[in-house]
């Protein structure tokens, strides 16, 4: 959902962002590609912005919850597009592209990322919000993911655990500086009872930077254990995301996992490791998973651990993306249970629907396109 917030959480970035003091500074340390650390330079420019910010904001608890400066954009003139009306437009982009996967798509079920708050996910269901019912996972920062499921789906109407926060996967980005605090996102899982069963929906949004297993797209390629600062954080939530879903798997096989998983699981797939070489120690992932005093495991693959054959699970493999779908790619993904794999009469397959917006669109509507399937449960 790129950002999204609402129109007054959209004019609190604006002002925290024109500040004089602050003025559109990037608060983020950037590290170049290949590098393990930032230079000397590089982060007191970072410090010194992010401090600037903070002041503006009212603290460091309140910059978290605004979308930092850069959030829509770079811009040489953010001024002149950081405009009201151009958010608006990005809004109007969002609530048309779910009204085209609610009322075109006939989806049942949404998955967000990247969202602030309950208020904006009703804002973009638009007219279909009384049709909905929504639940997002609490964070100390904007960015958090959430659900909105259609009411006549399951047979127990909604109820306060529905929904259930997984708290755990919000891990602290930097481990040796509390001043910055920075926290990954949070995960959620929605219950709901499906032609009488219980069927589980995983969503997540894990930590950005370590996408490519293969060198490729201008990016290189890591294994999960290699010494790259997004990567050693992707490790760390590698052992909560497998407990997650083993605890799951026990009281409800039929489960979905999806969400964006920011590395290319797909491409680890196809990579057809071996199960000595899926941890730098060589035990069997289906193994108790060591950590290290920081928290990070001898995994050097994502799919590879999650999916170890119990429980059992499958990749919904992409079959078509629409013209127009355009921004980051083979990031999202949906996995499923093996006991909703069996229950499939078709041969399963996603597509990726092009987003709506306008041209020009200064702010887009979001920089993914929207993943679906349709399951037989």
């Amino acid at each position: 959902m790129a950002w999204a917030g609402t129109v007054d959480d959209f004019k609190r970035h604006v002002e925290v962002c024109s500040a004089p003091e602050v003025n559109w500074c990037d608060s983020r340390i950037k590290i170049p590609r290949g590098a393990r650390h930032a230079e000397p330079e590089e982060e007191i420019r970072a410090n010194r912005c992010r401090e600037a910010t903070a002041v503006a904001a009212g603290g460091f608890d309140a910059m978290m919850m605004t979308a930092p400066c850069n959030a829509y954009g770079k811009r040489k003139h953010p001024a002149k597009v950081e405009t009201v009306e151009n958010y608006h437009a990005k809004l109007e982009g969002l609530r048309a592209t779910v009204k085209n996967l609610i009322q075109n798509e006939n989806v049942k079920v949404i998955a967000f990322q990247e969202v602030k708050s309950r208020e904006v996910i009703e804002q973009v269901l638009g007219g279909f919000a009384g049709q909905f019912n929504v639940c997002i996972a609490p964070h100390d920062a904007f960015q958090t993911v959430a659900f909105a499921w259609d009411k006549s789906i399951s047979s127990v109407p909604s109820i306060a655990n529905n929904c259930l926060p997984n708290p755990d996967l919000a891990i602290a980005e930097q481990l040796r500086d509390e001043s910055v605090r920075h926290r990954a996102r949070p995960g959620l899982a929605l219950r709901l009872v499906i032609n009488g069963a219980p069927v589980t929906f995983l969503n997540i949004h894990l930590k950005s930077g370590c996408a490519n297993l293969k060198t490729g797209r201008g990016f290189a390629g890591h294994k999960l254990t290699d010494s790259d600062p997004a990567c050693e954080v992707l490790n760390r939530q590698i052992p909560i995301i497998e407990e997650w879903v083993e605890n799951v798997a026990k009281e409800s096989p039929r489960f979905v996992l999806f969400g964006d998983f920011n590395r290319r699981i797909d491409e680890e797939e196809m990579a057809s490791v071996v199960k000595s070489e899926v941890r730098t120690d060589g035990t069997d992932p289906v193994g108790p998973n060591t950590k290290d005093e920081q928290g990070r495991v001898k995994s050097s693959y994502l799919w590879q651990e999650i999916a170890d054959g119990f429980p059992a699970m499958h990749q919904v493999p992409l079959a078509y993306t629409e013209r127009g779908c355009t921004g980051l790619k083979g990031l999202d993904h949906i996995v499923i249970s093996d006991a909703i794999q069996q229950l499939q009469t078709r041969t399963l397959g996603s597509r990726k629907i092009a987003v709506v917006k306008k041209r020009p669109q200064p702010i887009v509507t979001t920089d993914h396109c929207p993943r679906v399937t349709v399951l037989e449960l």
